[in-house]
């Protein structure tokens, strides 16, 4: 492989992952064209649609979404595997990337999934986009595991929340990684227990609804109980979605820095999203400026890194390339 190769590793982080849109956006500005991108999870999702060229129609449709639209793309399903049966949004990115195959992208794509059972590591480099984007945010729990060439497979941040080593695995010289949960101070902290004394917890807000209502307002009150599951009654009291990710991604930033510490990346760009919803993907206009800023303050470092590559290639390649 060509000495000097690029790689961008985009970590999973829900819809934080926006920001990976406005970090991409800063490389552009730099003139840095990354010649491997790797993506774990909603950076798959994002990493893929840029390889692809279809990043403006996905900032369009990160930008156009509301509570509601966001509330309207989950299709539960309660006698599933997960959830969400994901096929809503799965629609929307066929819309724009049916028939996308990876390995005809004309440049190097990784997306990283997880094997349910086993739990191997999986580099999808090959088929279809979409299902590749489909199997790498599979968040257990949430949405039902994807079948790809016979394995079933979830989430890729279980196993590689940043996907470094990914990179590094295809030839890339120099890495980029963006890691959308380094915000989050103190969450590696233990308390003492001097420091923690329990309380009996008490009611609060008003009394959960019925889940069947003897009345004209029955199919309201059910989709009213649904929601407060879901997303919680009050930022006090967290809902199934904020509670099954919150643990999730504990674990994946504990995995994240176990991994990093064995295989850094060259630079680490980290978003300041602390205290920002896993579920907030109504807030797309601001998680792609904190991406693009986060970006924007290593840009003369990623400008550097545009010129070594090219000075970086035997004299026999730059001649061949001129």
């Amino acid at each position: 492989m060509a000495r000097g190769k690029v790689a961008v590793a985009l970590g999973g982080g829900a819809a934080r992952g926006w920001a990976h849109i406005g970090v991409l956006r800063a490389m552009q500005q730099a003139g840095l064209e990354p010649d491997i991108i790797v993506g774990t999870s909603i950076g798959a999702v994002v990493g893929g649609c840029y390889v692809a060229g279809r990043l403006d129609k996905l900032e369009e449709f990160a930008r156009s979404l509301t509570r509601r639209k966001v509330f309207g793309f989950l299709d539960f399903n309660l006698s599933g595997s997960g959830l969400i049966a994901g096929r809503r949004l799965c629609d929307e990115l066929d819309q724009h990337l049916e028939g996308l195959m990876i390995e005809k992208l004309g440049r190097r794509f990784v997306a990283v999934a997880t094997e349910l059972g086993t739990g191997h590591e999986v580099w999808l480099t090959r088929g279809h986009l979409v299902e590749a984007m489909r199997a790498s945010y599979a968040l257990p729990g949430i949405f039902k595991p994807v079948r790809v060439s016979g394995r079933w497979l979830m989430d890729g941040a279980i196993v590689n929340p940043i996907p470094v080593s990914v990179a590094r695995a295809f030839g890339a010289r120099t890495v980029i990684a963006v890691n959308l949960n380094g915000d989050n101070f103190g969450r590696g902290a233990t308390l003492v227990p001097d420091e923690v004394t329990a309380t009996a917890s008490e009611p609060q807000g008003e009394p959960p609804l019925p889940a069947t209502v003897e009345s004209e307002g029955a199919p309201q009150s059910a989709w009213k109980l649904l929601h407060r599951q879901f997303f919680g009654r009050s930022r006090e009291e967290p809902g199934i979605s904020t509670v099954m990710i919150e643990a999730f991604n504990i674990i994946q930033d504990r995995i994240a820095r176990a991994r990093l510490m064995g295989d850094p990346p060259d630079f680490m760009i980290s978003p300041r999203l602390n205290g920002v919803g896993l579920f907030e993907f109504h807030r797309a206009g601001e998680f792609i400026a904190a991406g693009n800023a986060a970006a924007c303050r290593q840009l003369q470092d990623l400008t550097d890194v545009a010129e070594q590559r090219s000075t970086a290639l035997p004299v026999s390649l730059q001649v061949a390339q001129a």
